[in-house]
């Protein structure tokens, strides 16, 4: 199937190749009839893609930030290559569609097979096929066009912004902005028996509002603009003023104070900026608030991904309610779409379409793209025929294709392996993982790697709670198996998994635990013995992780002990030399248990603590390592600096190696010579099962014995 996406690094747009998405149990597989380009949305998306780096540091303030964080800490090589694959990846628009139900989940029961449904979210893009959550999909009436009802995402976006204004029967409001989101809010607010005012800096937009019903449409520029309000509200000033312009300018706001009545609502759906005058403000009292997106759900995980919704008794409209409510508009002939729709393209002139509306030399509002009929639903697709042979017989394909793959794997998988296909649930981000790393196909099905018999190394490194399930059908396959921590998300899982490794012969477990692997660390085990007492102290500052990230998700991450925290207990014990025994561990009272301490007692008398803080600060380096040993001490801060308190104070100072492409040759040269594994399976399963120790020990409040 196609997809439109763009290039951030210089604004390249195309229609990709991408597999046909696989859906889970509470999504709809839709073929799309219609999609709608956002004008502002998507162009100032656009906009900031065709800008210079300059440029874009200026559009994009926080991210830059971000980026000279990462500089500092990481080095300006790796901080460029990770910013250059963000830029050069192809990134998906669009968000607001119509078509055909052709496949559902099994938890889905509201819709049936061949249904016209709207749908909108981050999957609604503009793409021959799309899948979406139950949630983000409503029934569109059969006296309702494909046409129209592909503007309900947008729709609801209107909507929400007069919700947040909670007129009332016979009240006014001003609609500053009539691009496409104010042109459907006029017409609401008329349908509302609410007396809708418009005003925008183009004429054409000015007069199509008042062609669809908005009498008192304006010029931002009109001589005595504000008078005119006032006559029109009785003197009073308006009830509501609902900004759906999209401006770097403070003009929207401002002039919203000066027309608004004592106590009136200002509601800001547009991006605007809100450094107002105060005057206004303050002596009339008014009330501003923000309109989010579609409505209640958004930016919810469970609401959006997982099919979780809001009690209406509660929540009387939904984002999924708010799209309801715009379908039932059109069904109702209350609003009419025929003036608003001004452009049609076929989906394979989606650039023209967005560069009409670049170059504004012509008048647009509501501009539709339009699908064939013939669709192709491949699920794997090459990228080329033949498998470059290497002068070993390692043959992988990886199962995600995320971040952590790209900047950090990937890399040192290159020229060091075969690399045959990648399977991921994205499906442009699985097209430009195997066109830049040399894969010979890509997919959206798992299952194509895993009944795969040209490949022997599978490497899973998806959502933590995927991962037991993948690592055992990867071993069932025959498969040798490298799988990103954690190995299991609790108890039954671990057993699953340690039942059937010790099933399959011949057949390797690896997982990512990279910082035993790190040149720091192999040094300080190269001074001391195995079988030495060692008291050993790990601080980790891990900074603040927000509380709806998918890992405190206890279903999906299962929280940062589970994540991250096993890292240091592998550590702990490697630099120990010998197995955990006893366990006692103690968390900060939250919700997320991500600031806590651990206490590990080790077979020959070894001793550790593990400090995981997230409530430090961020100008604290992130991880400081402490050896003690037979009158030695060593310390790692931050895995750039290695202090030796020995004979003579020693200090070795590198760029910061935390031991991936370490691990990682360590992994391929065990693969290709066989011996002992670069960690045992014992050791796997012990600091796996260590970790999950940990959360019990924090609920029974006590020690606890492996």
């Amino acid at each position: 199937m196609k997809q439109l996406t763009q290039e951030l690094k210089g604004g390249k747009m195309e229609l990709i190749d991408v597999p046909c998405p696989t859906i889970n149990d509470n999504e709809i597989l839709v073929k799309n009839l219609y999609s709608v380009i956002s004008p502002g949305t998507e162009s100032k998306t656009v906009i900031d893609a065709r800008k210079g780096y300059i440029a874009k540091a200026r559009a994009r303030q926080n991210e830059f930030k971000a980026v000279v964080k990462m500089a500092k800490a990481e080095g300006i090589s790796k901080t460029y290559k990770i910013v250059m694959n963000k830029l050069e990846a192809p990134s998906p628009l669009g968000y607001s569609c119509v078509g055909k139900i052709i496949e559902m989940g099994s938890q889905v029961k509201c819709f049936s097979l061949g249904e016209i449904v709207a749908c909108g979210g981050n999957g609604a893009f503009h793409a021959e096929l799309v899948k979406v959550s139950s949630n983000l999909c409503v029934k569109v009436p059969t006296n309702v066009s494909p046409q129209d009802a592909a503007f309900t995402t947008i729709g609801s976006v209107a909507i929400q912004g007069i919700r947040q204004a909670d007129l009332k029967f016979g009240e006014n409001c001003v609609v500053i902005g009539l691009g496409l989101i104010g042109q459907i809010t006029c017409q609401i607010l008329n349908a509302s028996g609410i007396i809708p005012i418009g005003i925008d800096l183009n004429k054409n937009l000015v007069d199509l509002a008042k062609k669809n019903g908005a009498k008192y449409s304006f010029i931002r520029s009109t001589e005595g603009l504000e008078n005119t309000i006032m006559d029109i509200t009785r003197g009073y000033g308006a009830d509501a003023v609902i900004i759906t312009a999209a401006t770097n300018s403070l003009d929207p706001v401002n002039f919203a104070g000066i027309i608004s009545r004592k106590k009136g609502r200002i509601i800001i759906v547009g991006a605007v900026p809100t450094g107002f005058s105060r005057e206004n403000y303050y002596k009339k009292e008014l009330d501003l608030r923000m309109s989010c997106s579609y409505g209640p759900g958004r930016y919810d995980d469970n609401y959006e991904n997982k099919g979780y919704d809001y009690p209406i008794g509660y929540v009387r409209f939904t984002e999924n309610r708010n799209m309801q409510t715009f379908v039932d508009l059109l069904s109702n002939n209350k609003i009419n779409m025929n003036n608003i729709i001004t452009h049609e393209f076929d989906f394979e002139e989606a650039e023209k379409a967005y560069n009409m509306i670049l170059e504004k030399k012509e008048f647009f509002c509501g501009i539709l793209l339009k699908y064939s009929d013939v669709i192709d639903m491949t699920k794997k697709l090459t990228v080329k025929k033949n498998i470059i042979p290497l002068a070993n017989n390692i043959k992988v394909g990886f199962i995600g294709s995320g971040s952590f793959a790209q900047n950090t794997l990937l890399p040192c998988l290159k020229n060091k392996c075969s690399l045959v296909g990648v399977a991921s649930i994205i499906g442009n981000e699985a097209e430009y993982v195997a066109r830049k790393f040399g894969f010979s196909y890509y997919s959206s099905d798992a299952n194509d790697i895993l009944k795969d018999n040209t490949i022997n190394t599978v490497f899973v490194v998806t959502r933590h709670n995927t991962h037991s399930k993948f690592v055992i059908e990867a071993l069932k396959a025959g498969k040798n198996v490298y799988v990103e921590k954690p190995l299991a998300m609790n108890l039954t899982e671990l057993e699953e998994v340690k039942e059937t490794y010790e099933q399959s012969e011949g057949i390797s477990l690896m997982l990512g635990f990279n910082r035993r692997f790190s040149p720091f660390i192999q040094k300080i085990m190269s001074k001391v013995n195995k079988d030495q007492i060692k008291a050993i102290n790990i601080r980790i500052n891990a900074g603040i992780l927000p509380i709806d990230h998918w890992v405190h998700d206890p279903l999906v991450g299962g929280g940062r002990i589970i994540g991250e925290v096993c890292h240091f207990i592998d550590l702990a014990m490697y630099i120990a030399g010998s197995p955990i025994t006893n366990i006692v561990a103690y968390s900060k009272p939250n919700t997320t248990q991500d600031t806590v301490c651990i206490s590990l007692q080790f077979a020959n008398g070894s001793i550790s603590n593990i400090s995981y803080f997230s409530n430090g600060n961020k100008f604290c380096p992130k991880e400081k390592i402490e050896v003690f040993c037979d009158g030695m001490v060593f310390i790692i801060d931050d895995f750039i600096k290695l202090t030796e308190y020995t004979n003579r104070t020693k200090t070795l100072k590198s760029k910061q190696n935390k031991g991936h492409n370490e691990e990682l040759v360590e992994y391929i040269k065990f693969l290709n010579n066989g011996g002992n594994p670069p960690i045992s399976f014992d050791e796997i399963y012990l600091s796996s099962k260590a970790t999950l120790f940990v959360i019990e020990s924090i609920k029974q409040k006590g020690a606890l014995s492996l």
